[in-house]
């Protein structure tokens, strides 16, 4: 059985992965092409609000699926894997609007501060507090035992 749970971990990792990899063949983003450039002086794209919306919210679904099945065979906790996945929705909560207001705003708040809400949105960053977060949860529950 332990073995199948890691199996699933690396099957959560390979998903990530690959999330990532295949961004540009199956997301809707404009944005790639500017912020891979990382030169500012790119023209602004041009893109359609509705598509790069539900490109966005079907790509956190997919990090937010994989996270969860990282997080759920990691510490086989279903309490924990509903707070995990509660805390990465929040996350997307606050960060997504910010970040649609920077391309409303065609970025004039700031390049780097796009730039790094932008990775909030995409990118699964919030797994990397999560994991030590109940890893040290789960020692300390060890330790008062």
């Amino acid at each position: 059985m332990r073995i199948l749970n890691w199996f699933l971990v690396i099957v959560g990792v390979f998903g990530l992965i690959s999330v990532r990899a295949l961004e540009d063949r199956i997301f809707y983003d404009p944005f790639l092409t500017y912020f891979h450039e990382a030169n500012k002086n790119l023209p602004f794209p041009d893109f359609e609000w509705g598509k790069l919306i539900a490109g966005h919210v079907f790509r956190f679904v997919l990090n937010l699926f994989f996270s969860c099945l990282i997080i759920h065979f990691w510490f086989k906790n279903k309490e924990w894997t509903i707070q995990g996945a509660i805390l990465i929705t929040i996350i997307f909560l606050i960060t997504f609007p910010i970040y649609l207001y920077c391309i409303y705003d065609r970025f004039e708040i700031g390049y780097l501060f796009s730039f790094y809400m932008r990775r909030f949105v995409i990118q699964p960053l919030i797994l990397l507090l999560i994991i030590p977060m109940f890893y040290y949860r789960r020692q300390m529950e060890k330790k008062s035992k």
